[in-house]
């Protein structure tokens, strides 16, 4: 019989969250409302330590929601010593087929969780839908959250570049030949230079060649542009609109720097992501991502489940006489962005995995299907480097190891 345990269930809201205390007999002992709020947290903890008092209890909280709405909870959770178990939602919704209840509320949801605990012991499909979720290294938190945040900050740079080319293309398409790319760091300097981007046109060469990044070269493409330069009626209101563009996305391009800088460091810092970025191709931006979605290894149980969770271990459909492939829900999609751009650089630098992209496409797979197919094959390597805590090495005449 198993120890005598206090059962927790979190319904995760937006702005409150659902709680039920029961007893590992299944008896519901407490249901309440907590806001998120430090002052809702301290209700959360006190309650159940209530619970605890004079007895030798320990504590199992499942969360519908692990993450998200659920921080900073989740994390307090794991620091309290308590064991936290994330509901596998694809799961729940299957147990639900299969043990209709009432009408869906958050109150209903709280007590199916509690069920949940008292049937995992007797019934699979029940035990699957709760999944403990170990303690990620701090290390790898800190990659989690910053690798995201250059990710959003990449993102918005990439939408502000090509508003500002559409721009550029109707107000002044001659300017906009000036250069191959208008995330160039001289030519949004040289457009962030005035406040009216007519006046770009009567600039001195002096003046040009003060702007940091237009040497003689481009500082001569400009004085030809500025003797036929010509503007559309629109300049007047679209003008200001591409000078304010430019200048966020020189904005952006420090704050990705900084970041990308932070992450340099705190790769040294995880293990995981050393590891990782040894690989040939994983640079230190897919290194730290990789590690910062992958959090801590012991949350999958083989290296089937690995590439399950980055997308690189499509599932087998078949129904009557077709047979093919379907995409797993499971993936996380960050993780699988990032691994798709590493193997792709990877398969660049290692001559044994270059061919074996090259057989995948004479079989006739498309080019990501071969790069999945690579990436599954180097799920299997790093399953085996972070269970060996080894860098990844090459044996000459043999491959990827």
């Amino acid at each position: 019989m198993s120890d005598p345990q206090i059962h927790v269930s979190v319904d995760v809201g937006c702005k409150t969250h659902r709680v039920g205390i029961a007893s590992s007999e299944g008896k519901i002992l407490e249901e309440f409302t907590i806001p998120h709020s430090q002052e809702g947290f301290q209700k959360f903890f006190d309650h159940i330590e209530g619970y605890r008092k004079g007895a030798n209890l320990s504590v199992v909280v499942a969360m519908e929601g692990y993450n998200g709405h659920a921080r900073p909870l989740d994390r307090m959770i794991q620091e309290k010593g308590y064991l936290l178990l994330n509901m596998n939602n694809l799961k729940l919704a299957r147990f639900r087929e299969i043990f209709p209840g009432a009408a869906k509320s958050d109150s209903l949801d709280t007590r199916k969780i509690l069920e949940l605990f008292h049937l995992k012991d007797y019934l699979p499909l029940a035990r699957d839908v709760l999944q403990e979720i170990p303690r990620t290294p701090e290390e790898n938190e800190k990659l989690k959250r910053l690798s995201r945040r250059r990710r959003q900050l990449v993102e918005e740079k990439v939408r502000l570049v090509n508003r500002m080319q559409d721009d550029l293309h109707a107000v002044c398409p001659e300017l906009l030949s000036l250069t191959g790319s208008t995330d160039n760091l001289w030519f949004l300097r040289f457009l962030s230079a005035k406040d009216d981007l007519r006046e770009l046109r009567e600039m001195s060469q002096e003046n040009l060649l003060a702007i940091p990044g237009i040497g003689r070269k481009f500082g001569s493409l400009i004085r030809r542009w500025q003797k036929q330069a010509k503007f559309s009626s629109s300049v007047e209101y679209v003008g200001p609109m591409i000078i304010s563009d430019a200048r966020r996305i020189l904005e952006l391009r420090e704050e990705i720097a900084l970041l990308e800088k932070s992450l340099e460091g705190l790769i040294q810092e995880s293990e995981l992501a050393r590891i990782l970025h040894s690989i040939p191709g994983f640079g230190k931006v897919s290194a730290a991502e990789l590690a910062g979605e992958i959090g801590a290894l012991k949350r999958f149980n083989s290296e089937k489940s690995l590439a399950l969770y980055l997308g690189m271990c499509p599932l087998s459909y078949q129904s009557g006489q077709f047979q093919g492939t379907r995409r797993p829900r499971q993936v996380n999609w960050r993780g699988k962005g990032a691994m798709m751009t590493a193997v792709a650089r990877h398969m660049e630098q290692v001559p044994e995995s270059r061919a074996y992209y090259e057989k995948k496409r004479k079989e006739g797979k498309k080019h990501n299907q071969a790069i999945r197919s690579l990436g599954r094959h180097l799920v299997r390597v790093i399953w085996s480097m972070l269970k060996e805590r080894r860098s990844y090495r090459m044996r000459e005449g043999v491959g990827v190891t």
